[in-house]
């Protein structure tokens, strides 16, 4: 069950990771393009709608409803969420895909733990709190669609492939150098470290893009009727009638045209020595008809460069926050097995090997100080026996010296040296002649 567990975890994990990188290849913007870093920065921030700079789908929190800048492009059917078909942004080309099977998989990876647990082992705090943030933080990203959920998706999914690996290596026997573990270790490190900064990241960034706005357009058309009417009121001389006025105002609609053209350009003098075809200036009432013009209102749309923000709604700042504060103390849990895993234990050996040392040095100084204070003792010893035996030897001296007989002096009485003289000679020739 073990092998099988880290084996398909190893196989997804590689899986997410191809995925993610060509979501990423044909998503990201290079920022040698015609959009130049704006269209890169607009590629990482925006995952929602079509491809290219000012055509991403927003969400709007004052009127809850999504958005397009780009007037050609549009939502779904029902005007309620991005369209699915649209392509060139993360979002549609893997990342929903990607990111909830994702999402998914972190429940299945509590049966670590169980594994764990099933050895006899207990599960360390370091574990336990890895499982159930990351569980939080998936759901936070997808849930909100926070754009640099992408990261936690396919930089976690690589080094998941490289760890379930190694635990499947070690599951068969495969003996692997402890410095892979090591280097595994940073790298998890090194992902928390660089994770958290580029999410924060989001929360400062601004950039401009170009927005299609409408405005409204007045034009103004000089109406003819407006001049034949005008004409038809001049004052006629006292011998003309009515069908000679409308003659002339026949006659003179070029000539009046002309003026009217001439005023819009804003040339008054010119328009002045405009002559009807008789050779008279126009009358007071054709002057006020060329004033008035007829204005039209149009709406009309043009492109603009604005300020727009990575983010577009609290929920995905959300996301952000909530998967940096989980980051923080799994970073420090992870720092501390670093040390105690591998410098600990280079740390104890020294220890071991000091402590080693000292108790050698300490047992051949003992010994050296032992051998010293048996010599002294020894010494000591003999000269004290010396000493003792000196008074004893003269004592026997003095004793032997009072056991010898004393000479008698003549005056007293007893035996004299010719006596023992004479009787140690008679003793001798006795013992020569029992000899014979």
């Amino acid at each position: 069950m073990v092998i099988a567990h880290n084996g398909f975890l190893a196989i997804y994990s590689a899986w997410t990771l191809v995925g993610m990188i060509y979501c990423l290849r044909v998503s990201i913007v290079g920022w040698n393009t015609v959009s130049g870093l704006a269209g890169t920065v607009d590629s990482f921030c925006k995952i929602n709608g079509p491809r290219g700079i000012g055509n991403a789908a927003s969400y709007n929190q004052a009127s809850h409803a999504w958005s397009i800048t780009n007037q050609t492009f549009h939502l779904a059917a029902d005007d309620l969420a991005p369209d699915p078909t649209d392509v060139g942004r993360l979002w549609n080309e893997g990342l929903a895909f990607y990111g909830w099977l994702f999402y998914i998989s972190k429940f299945y990876e509590v049966i670590d733990t169980f594994i764990i647990l099933a050895k006899g082992k207990k599960s360390s705090l370091l574990q336990t709190y890895h499982h159930a943030g990351a569980m939080l933080c998936m759901w936070a990203g997808i849930r909100y669609m926070s754009s640099p959920i992408w990261m936690f998706v396919t930089v976690n999914s690589g080094i998941h492939a490289i760890m379930y690996t190694f635990y499947l290596c070690t599951a068969l026997g495969i003996k692997i150098n402890k410095r892979i573990k090591q280097t595994l270790t940073t790298m998890q490190i090194t992902q928390f470290v660089v994770g958290v900064i580029f999410a924060l990241a989001h929360l400062f960034v601004a950039y401009q893009l170009p927005v299609t706005v409408p405005y409204v357009a007045k034009l103004g058309t000089v109406v003819s009727s407006a001049a034949l009417s005008a004409v038809s009121a001049l004052p006629l001389e006292a011998s003309a009638g009515k069908s000679i006025a409308t003659a002339s105002a026949s006659a003179g609609t070029a000539a009046w045209l002309k003026k009217a053209a001439l005023r819009a350009a804003g040339r008054e003098g010119l328009a002045e020595n405009v002559l009807t075809q008789k050779g008279q200036g126009f009358g007071h009432e054709v002057a006020e008809a060329l004033h008035q013009v007829v204005f039209t209102e149009e709406t009309r749309f043009r492109t603009e460069l604005q300020w727009t923000n990575c983010l577009d709604t609290s929920g995905q700042a959300f996301a952000i926050l909530l998967n940096c504060a989980y980051l923080a103390p799994l970073t420090g849990l992870f720092v501390r097995f670093f040390i105690k895993a591998y410098f600990g234990q280079m740390g104890g050996r020294r220890r071991s090997s000091i402590s080693e040392v000292a108790t050698r040095s300490f047992r051949a100084a003992s010994k050296g100080l032992s051998r010293q204070v048996e010599q002294m003792h020894s010494v000591r010893g003999q000269e004290e026996s010396q000493d003792q035996a000196k008074p004893a030897v003269k004592a026997e001296a003095d004793n032997r010296q009072g056991e010898a007989p004393a000479t008698p002096s003549p005056n007293e009485g007893g035996t004299s040296v010719e006596e023992v003289t004479g009787a140690g000679d008679s003793k001798r020739a006795a013992d020569a002649n029992e000899s014979l």
